[in-house]
Order: C-alpha cells, then structure tokens, then sequence
C-alpha cells in the first residue's frame, strides 16, 4: 500500500492523535485528539510534515499528483459531516487551509480563511444564510489573504503599508468611517473589485476561481512559507531542524463574522505574561480569528476580571467598560461557561497550559485550536513549580518543563524603584511581555538590526507587527505598537522570545515615512531615547538605571528542585571575588576556572607583567615578579574566600606574551623610562616577541617551562594566600591548573616547580594547606594520551574553546568569515565555539574520560570553555560522565537546570 499522506479527523473521530505531533505537526495533532476527547471542531484533514520535504525534494506538480486522490476524498469527508459541497453555488461549503509545525511557532507561517468563494459562490452563500453583508465580508477577506499569501501582494517599500489596506483606508476615507465592519456591502463590493485589479496590476496574474485551484495554490503556498525568510530566521533562534517541515490542516470553516450572536477569540489557561492561574483572552464579536491578532479593532476580555484590570490601566470607568467594552463572561454567559470547562478540559487533559483559538457561529462554540502556550521565563517557572503543588505533575516533570535557556530572562536587569518613581510616564499600553527595556526609537525591523549591530539599544515602534518584523524584534530591547491586544503578534513573539513588549498604546502616532511617533501631542524622532516597562505597560521619556534582577521564591524551589536530582555540579568561570559573590549567590558549588592574565590590566599590575616580559635575564623576570606577587595574593585571597569551603581552580598564566606588551609608543617610552633603557631596546624586545600564529605560540605551559619562575611566582601567590585563611579560621581549597599541555612531560616539569615552591611557602608560613594540581585538556594529543597524563594530573578540565579550535582547525577568532555560508549550505547546523561539536571534539572527551580514569579511577574531570553554559553541550558532559561544568555567573542557573534534566532524561 501507497504511504498514508493524509489523515481526517471530525465528528468526535480522527485517524490521528496527539502523541502523532512530529508526523502530523502540532495543530493536526491537537485538532485530532480534541475530536477524541469530544471538544467541538470543524471537521478536516491534515497533510503530513513529510510531504513537506517531499515537496521541496520532488518539487510543485509531482507532489499535487501524489497527493490528488487523498486530498479529493479527504474533501468528500468534510463534505458528508458538514452537509455542503465544496465550490457548489447553492450550498457550498468553505476551508481553511493552516500550517502546523511540530514545534510552535506563532505568526512564522502562512494561513488562508474562507477559501471556495468566486463571484457565484458567494451570491450563494448570501442566499443561503440571508445575509449579504457576511458574504461578502468573508469574500473580501479571503482575496485579500490569498492574494498576499498565495500571489506575493507585498508593500513595494518598507515606508508603505499593505497594499490592501491602503484600499481599504481609502474607501473608509470617503465614508468617514474608522471600523472595518462599519462598511456596507457595496463597500465590501467595492473592495473585492479594487483588490482583484490591484492583484492584477502589480502580479500580472488573474484572480483564480475554481475553488480546487484555489485549494491547491493554498495548500503549496503553506509549504512554501516553511522556506520564508521569517520562518527561517525563528528556526535559527529556536533551534529546530529545517527536515521536521510543517503539516498543512485543511478544515471546514466555521464563521464569527455572521452578526452579534457569532464572535472569535484567544485565549489561554493562565497568563502567559507571570504564570497566574487565571483564565484569559480576547475576543471580538462579529469578526473573525485575523481581527484579534491584527489588533485593528480594539479586542475585548474573555473574563471579568480581566476586563476591569484593562480598564483601570486604560483609564476607563466601570459604567463606561459595562456599556462598550463587556467582557465575554457578562456579554455572552452561557457561552463563557461552555468556554471555560472546555478550556479547563483541556489544561487537564495535557497537564500544562494551553494557549486556544475559538469562534461563536450563531451560538455555537467551535475550537479551531489548541496548544501548550508560550510563555515567559517567569511564567515557565511559576507554572511548571504550581502544576507541580497541584498535583497535576511530578518533580521530574516539572524539571523537564522549564527550558533552560528561557532562564536566563529571570536575571535580567529591572527598573530601580527609585529612578522609576522620578520618571516620567508618556503613555500607556497593555503590559505583553513584561521586563524593563530602554533604547533609542526605531520604526524598521532593518533599521533595528543596523543599530544593534553597531552597538546601540534600540526600541522599535511600530503601529503593529507582522511576521516580516521578527529580525528587528530580535535585535531590539523591547517592542512598542499602537495596535493589538495581549495576542497580538507582537505579544505573544515577544512573549516566546523574552523581549520586553508594550502592545495597544492607543494614543501614539506612528509615521513611517517621518520616521516619528506623536505621542499625547510631543513628537518624538527616530533616536530618542524612551523605556517601557513591560510588566505594567507603561512608556517613559528617556532611560531608567535598571539594577539587577532579585530571584523569586518559585525560582528557588526550580533551583532546590535540580539540586536534588542532578549529578553534576555546577561551578563558575570567575576572575574576582565580585563574580564568585554573584555565582555563588546563584548556586555555584566552587570555581571551574580563575584566568590569572585577567587579572594584570590596571595600571600599576600591567606595567609590572610588563616590566617582567621584556626584561632580559632571570634577576630581570624575578624583580618585576616580586612587584606582582602581592597584587596576584591579594586577588587570590579575595576569590578564594568568596569561595570559601568550596573548590578553586586557578589556571596559571596562558595567553600569548604579544598581548600584554605595548604596542603604543606612549606605552614603550613608559616602560623604557621604568626600566632605565632606551625607547629603542623596548622597541626591539616587543618586536621580537611577535608571533606569526600567537594561538600557537609562547604560551601556556610554554611559558612556565622556558620561564619557570612565573610558575614559582604565582603558586607562591596561590598558596600563600590560602595559608594566610587558614590561619584565620577559613577552609581554602585550590587547585592549580597547568595550561595547555600536550605531554605528559610537560606537566611532569611544571608539577615538580609547583611542590618544590608549596615546601617552601608551607614553611613559610608554618601551616599546610590540602590543594591538588590538575590540568588543562585543550590540545588533542593531551585528549589522546589522557591515560599517561592520568599519572601526574589529580583532574582534568577541558578548555573546549581551544579543543574545539584545534581539532576543527578553525580559528574562533577568524571563523565569522565563514561561518555562515558553512551555515548556509548545511556544512555546519551550529557554531561549535557555542554548541560543542559531539560528533568530533565530544569523542576525543569521551575517549579521555574514560582512559584518564583507567589509570586513577578517581579522577575528577570538567568542563570550563565557553560550552559550559550551553545547555545540550552541559548534557553531554553530564553523559560522559563528568564531575562538574563551570560558566559564567549569570549562566549557573541555566547550567544548572541542565545538569538535572541530564540526570532526570537519563
């Protein structure tokens, strides 16, 4: 039998069900088992995501011929349990055509409503419901949609607006008339004509009318949007794999645009903004889903409560708010609380929440979808950790749930209270992503990229957002529109991103072709500066300081949570006792990596290494280094304190020397008269030093075995500052790292200067203190020989930065090159100086893992590059059977929730 490429679902049956998502995408999965569960859908059917690869493999015709027979049947299906006939005058049935990926991803792709109308057609359908003007509404909406969609319609410039709606503007205009379903039929007429001659005009292409065509070009053009630009780009940010395709649902459509007893809505199981469990939405009677997405209607509250919480931020008074603005729950009671069970069904049935579309035709409720929303790092917390005291799922669940990059938006920087209550408030919108974000206004998503690139904090403000946005969006602190609700476009991207949005502010004036916003009457130019709180939705003039963000209770548990199943410890990358505070105050268990040459660029310290580097004997090297040893003490005492109780790794001295001479005159005549020689023989000293691969060069351990003294110096440092805590009562722990080793014999020589230099300082001081001396692996013979170097090393840590650049022969300092066109033509799907390459440099880890503990079967290993906080490459290590990741401070958490899901996933 031929392969099943189509599945229909209806009437309480389905060929699919929700454990089905990779094949039949997200909605074809949700639409299917919410038939089985008995929640009212529209009948339909879904092409499945490999048909989608088919298509870009085989190509347009070959895959519509694979296809014919099924879609035809499947169309006979919807037929029978909707009673009406696809493309028949008298009694015809209409579709829409949706995408529906395997992951969500909101606003990315196309979708067509109202597909089967020509000019008979909807003589037919007016006839038939005895109501013209939603006829022709529907007609209207439907060329408008397959001409931008399924035809190309585009602006032509990026200061135009939507060819379509400059008709509509335009007809509104001689009117005198603001609302869309304001207009006449003959108006709606009017449009329908204007908009086929513009089709024409600027496509050169006929509108078509055969309704099997019409579905077809509908059907191709969903595949076709897997490709846009868009699409492409939120792949990349989201990292999922351009071979999963999209499914394309076909379902029968059901109408919130017939009159005041029809409506159309989102809506979401809990706030998708903090996680409160509370029921919310919009919705908008007499229209259809577009309308509350676009934002160009105001929508209204799905609840009550949701309802007064808008109008107090608007400003609104309760009589007014009842009179115009009601919310579903007192326009339309026994709706609602159909509405709300259903929802409340469906919370409980996937055990998370879920993010709904729904429509009102003539009294009937019909869900078009349903799936786990998206939301923000604050919101992912608080209802994975609420979920959990429900009962509705366990503690394993609950780590699984939160995504751990999406933490990352809990730490970001908020508004200080202090500055916020002097600021002032230049209007007010609805808070849709919250966060505190300021920049200089932007009104172009290109726009918004160029600035970023060049280092400035932007803010775009647009009248609204579309898909084409998403580049600028990405590139921006935070986003601010004049139109749209709390699920706009702008809202719920912004709200899956971590962007800081302000969506609705009604009284703001965007002008493109000005590149202004007027708001409250003062005009503000593309360039000025203003902040948005996007917790509360309110703009200010100007920047707000921010201060660093304070972790809530739901966070701590989260973080307790991973304590309790991980088996991997998470340290830090810190160079001063300041980022071992922070670390620690975010749940680092120790140091996985001191870099030492950070800790020699102030003035007086610099001049010292400089001092030490040029000169020309060993007395020379040994003067200057009795200058840096108390600074090197002091820095260690600060850091190993901070970390008091806990394990610090120290890297000795690792870049090449070329970087911390001077290169200036300005510099060369300072350490030419500190040294009491000429300009000249500084001159000569830095040239010699130069290097034609520095990446390779002197340094590392190389350093310390042709100037062993550095290494005599700086355990010296080490251990005479955790002596002096001990003495005070504390319990130091460090451990010394040999950089760059690529045989045993090198550590073998460093090894025997640091334990000849501890006797000393140990008697020194008259106190011993426990400390261990393990190495750096980072060159892939050091990977290869692991089990040698085993004899000498009490542990290893991999300085995958460095692994990853040797063994892929790439230079991280040069590989933006070309790097995307390796991107491009899917030689590389990632950066692997941001995700470690498992395939490669993950192998020559595993291999010394495995053969270091064969030779001392305690060994402790880790991870200390850049891959540290990146939560696949934290997997891995954990895989492998690592102690410990180390990162950056503010990436702890992250690597932290990782560790657990590697344990729990395990």
């Amino acid at each position: 039998m031929d392969e099943k490429r189509v599945y229909t679902f209806g009437n309480g049956k389905a060929e699919g069900k929700a454990d089905m998502r990779n094949l039949l995408g997200g909605k074809g999965a949700n639409l299917a088992e919410m038939n089985l569960i008995g929640v009212p859908v529209p009948s339909g059917f879904t092409i499945t995501t490999d048909v989608c690869n088919e298509y870009f493999e085989k190509g347009k015709e070959d895959v519509v011929a694979l296809l014919k027979d099924e879609v035809e049947k499947a169309v006979q299906h919807i037929e029978a349990l909707m009673n009406s006939k696809f493309g028949d005058v008298e009694n015809p049935l209409l579709v829409s055509v949706r995408s529906g990926a395997r992951a969500s991803m909101p606003g990315m792709m196309d979708t067509i409503l109202n597909l089967g109308l020509n000019d008979e057609v909807v003589e037919g359908l007016a006839r038939k419901t005895g109501n013209e003007r939603f006829a022709y509404d529907s007609y209207r909406r439907f060329v408008q949609m397959y001409g931008d969609v399924v035809l190309g319609m585009k602006p032509v410039n990026k200061e135009d607006i939507d060819p379509f709606e400059a008709i509509i503007m335009e007809v509104k205009k001689q009117r005198g008339i603001t609302l869309d379903n304001e207009m006449s039929v003959d108006e709606l007429k009017q449009l329908v004509k204007a908009f086929k001659s513009a089709i024409k005009q600027q496509t050169g292409k006929d509108f078509p009318d055969n309704p099997m065509d019409q579905l077809w070009g509908a059907i191709c053009a969903v595949f076709d949007s897997w490709m846009n630009e868009r699409a492409i780009l939120y792949r990349k940010m989201e990292g999922i794999p351009a071979e999963w395709g999209t499914a394309v649902s076909v379902m029968a459509m059901v109408f919130g645009n017939m009159g005041d007893t029809s409506a159309t809505g989102v809506c979401f199981s809990r706030d998708a903004g903090n996680g409160e469990n509370l029921f919310n939405g919009e919705y908008l009677i007499n229209a259809q889903g577009e309308d509350v997405v676009a934002g160009i209607r105001t929508p209204q509250q799905i609840t009550k409560i949701g309802s007064q919480r808008w109008a107090e931020r608007a400003g609104i008074s309760e009589e007014e708010r009842v009179a115009k603005y009601p919310s579903m729950e007192e326009a339309m009671p026994e709706l609602y609380k159909e509405l709300d069970a259903l929802q409340n069904k469906l919370e409980n049935h996937y055990h998370d929440m879920q993010d709904m579309e729904f429509t009102v035709q003539e009294g009937k409720l019909w869900f078009l979808q349903t799936r786990n929303g998206k939301r923000t790092g604050t919101a992912m917390v608080k209802i994975a950790m609420d979920l959990l005291h429900e009962g509705m799922i366990d503690e394993k669940t609950a780590i699984l749930r939160c995504e751990p990059q999406k933490l990352d938006e809990l730490l970001h920087p908020v508004f200080d209270k202090l500055a916020l209550s002097k600021a002032k408030v230049i209007t007010q919108g609805l808070p849709a992503s919250p966060g505190a974000a300021c920049g200089q206004i932007v009104f172009h998503a290109d726009d918004a990229q160029e600035w970023h690139e060049d280092g400035k904090k932007v803010i775009m403000v647009r009248i609204e957002t579309s898909p084409e946005d998403l580049a600028g969006m990405s590139a921006a602190e935070g986003i601010l529109t004049a139109r749209g609700g709390m699920t706009s476009h702008a809202a719920v991207v912004a709200r899956g991103m971590g962007k800081c949005c302000v969506s609705g502010a009604g009284s703001i004036n965007v002008d493109y072709k000005a590149k202004t916003v007027e708001i409250e009457g003062v005009v503000y130019k593309e360039g000025d500066f203003i902040s948005l709180n996007g917790t509360t939705g309110q703009v200010y003039a100007g920047q707000i300081e921010t201060k660093a963000a304070e972790l809530s209770g739901d966070f701590k548990e989260l973080m307790d949570l991973c304590d309790k199943y991980t088996k991997m410890e998470i340290r830090t990358n810190a160079d001063t006792p300041h980022d071992a505070e922070v670390a620690r105050a975010f749940g680092a268990k120790g140091i996985g990596l001191t870099r030492t040459e950070h800790m020699f660029f102030d003035d007086q310290k610099i001049v010292a290494m400089r001092e030490m580097i040029l000169a020309d004997s060993v007395e020379g090297r040994e003067k200057a280094l009795a200058k840096l040893l108390p600074y090197q003490k002091a820095d260690f005492y600060g850091i190993l304190k901070a970390m008091d109780g806990c394990h610090v790794n120290i890297r000795l001295l690792d870049p090449p020397l070329h970087e911390f001479v001077p290169h200036d005159l300005a510099g060369q005549e300072t350490m030419a008269k500190e040294m009491g020689v000429s300009v000249e023989e500084i001159k000569k000293r830095v040239n010699s030093l130069a290097e034609n691969n520095p990446m390779l060069g002197h340094r590392g351990c190389r350093l310390g075995i042709t100037f062993p003294e550095i290494t005599a110096m700086q355990t010296r440092a080490i251990l005479g500052a955790a002596c002096e805590l001990k003495k005070e009562g504390f319990h130091p722990c460090p451990e010394i790292m040999v950089p760059l080793i690529g045989t045993v014999q090198e550590l073998k020589q460093q090894k025997s200067i640091i334990l000849a230099t501890s006797k000393e300082v140990f008697a020194e001081y008259g106190v011993e203190v426990e400390f261990e001396i393990g190495t750096m692996i980072e060159i892939p013979r050091a990977a290869l020989t692991a089990g040698q170097i085993a004899e000498e090393a009490q542990y290893f840590s991999f300085g995958t930065n460095d692994l990853t650049q040797m063994t892929f022969g790439y230079s991280r300092d040069d590989i933006a090159s070309f790097l995307p066109a390796y991107m491009e033509k899917k030689i590389l799907k990632v950066d692997p100086f941001q995700v470690l390459d498992q395939e490669g440099v993950g192998q020559l880890i595993k291999m010394a893992v495995e053969n270091g503990r064969a030779t001392r079967p305690n060994l402790r290993t880790g991870i200390c590059g850049e891959h540290g906080g990146e939560p696949s490459s934290v997997k891995f290590c954990a895989k492998v059977g690592m102690n410990y990741a180390s990162c950056s401070p503010f990436r702890v958490p992250i690597a932290r929730l990782a560790a657990a899901q590697a344990a729990v996933e395990e």
